[in-house]
């Protein structure tokens, strides 16, 4: 930074390089889905459904955005093949 002003970092990670657009976009887009699961969860008082929509909304706020889309369409996969199997 031309003002030489330190970041503030979480753990080893910076913070200027997790907010990018990248992020952002991802998030948004995971954070809609898994709102729409939680959602559809709570309506419908399906536990396994409101327990993925859950993990996926708080994924989307923590994780950087490739290993976000992974565990967010991991947690879709399950969600999908626990419904499947009668749960």
């Amino acid at each position: 930074m031309a003002s030489g002003a330190k970041l503030r970092q979480i753990g080893t990670m910076n913070l200027h390089l997790m907010m990018n657009q990248n992020f952002l976009w991802a998030s948004m887009i995971w954070g809609a889905v898994g709102g729409g699961y939680l959602l559809y969860g709570w309506r419908q008082k399906a536990t396994i459904p409101l327990a993925g929509g859950a993990a996926m909304t708080a994924a989307s706020f923590f994780l950087p955005a490739l290993w976000m889309s992974l565990a967010s369409i991991g947690i879709m996969f399950a969600v999908w093949w626990l419904l499947r199997q009668g749960y």
